[in-house]
């Protein structure tokens, strides 16, 4: 079992953000395998199950707010009996290309707060990273607000050939 966890924020106004990269992921990832996201949270996330090949997934979106992921990040580690190996969480990077992936496992987190909260609540920085580049904040824009901000119509392309190419990653 392998859990994939998309960090973003939860509720309409977060929806297409830059922020929400993880989440517009694992939603393809489950329009993909044909899974669905359940109604009902589980260890405050929405979840799908997914197979892939002969791996069985688990897809989430924590509802926790993006600063607070690792609780439920941790708790679906738990629940779902996955090892610390076989976790990705895929997330926003404003110092990636827009359109442009890096994966690495362990490291720091690079001033994203959502990262830094799962590797202190898995007790260990030492899991599979996807980071989706949302590229960087205009002059004069502060960072939060940037990455709070939806794609420009131009950028779409670039995105969404991230998100395609993140699934091919989350599947080999």
């Amino acid at each position: 079992m392998k859990l994939i966890v998309g960090l973003g924020n939860p509720g309409a106004e977060y929806a297409d953000t830059r922020h929400n990269a993880g989440f517009m992921a694992v939603d393809e990832a489950a329009r993909m395998t044909g899974a669905k996201f359940g109604k009902k949270e589980v260890c405050s996330s929405f979840v799908a199950e997914a197979r892939f090949g002969d791996e069985r997934y688990v897809l989430a979106k924590p509802q926790t707010y993006m600063n607070r992921s690792g609780s439920a990040a941790a708790a679906l580690v738990k629940k779902f009996l996955v090892a610390l190996e076989d976790v990705t969480v895929v997330h926003d990077d404003i110092d990636v290309p827009l359109g442009a992936l890096r994966e690495k496992v362990g490291g720091g987190a690079g001033g994203h707060n959502g990262v830094a909260d799962v590797a202190r609540k898995l007790g260990t920085p030492d899991f599979r990273r996807i980071r989706i580049g949302v590229g960087r904040p205009p002059e004069g824009t502060d960072a939060a607000d940037h990455v709070l901000s939806r794609f420009e119509k131009a950028e779409l392309p670039a995105v969404e050939g991230a998100v395609a190419e993140c699934c091919r990653r989350i599947f080999k």
